[in-house]
């Protein structure tokens, strides 16, 4: 049984930003597994566990904005919180003062928005 494709809906800038997280998310195990760059063990599994948490709000993204505000707050702290370490590691220095701690922060708050969306939600 198929599924017709104009039913299935979804936000096509998670879903890309699902594959980028899970293919950095192998790059970085594979980097920590042939350098000495400590930060990439970090880096890899935040990557990796947020990949599919993007895929799965790629398909409730469509259908509502606070599932989008969740899924962007998730991704730009992601990015700010992995991009320091990243730096950190390549350079010696931070991508900005205190860009991990502002990273961590807005991931906490995305999570907290998509439960606060999954808990609020309307039933269909």
């Amino acid at each position: 049984m198929s599924i017709p494709h104009e039913n299935l809906s979804h936000n096509r800038l998670f879903s890309t930003l699902a594959g980028l997280c899970g293919a950095l998310a192998i790059v970085a195990y594979a980097g920590s597994a042939h350098s000495s760059w400590g930060q990439l063990t970090v880096i890899a599994p935040l990557l990796l566990a947020h990949a599919p948490a993007l895929l799965v709000l790629s398909l409730i993204a469509p259908a509502s904005s606070s599932a989008r505000i969740g899924g962007a707050l998730l991704f730009i702290g992601l990015a700010l919180f992995c991009g320091s370490l990243f730096m950190l590691d390549v350079t010696g220095e931070r991508l900005f003062p205190y860009s991990a701690p502002t990273g961590g922060t807005l991931m906490i708050l995305g999570w907290l928005v998509v439960g606060l969306t999954g808990w609020f939600s309307k039933r269909r």
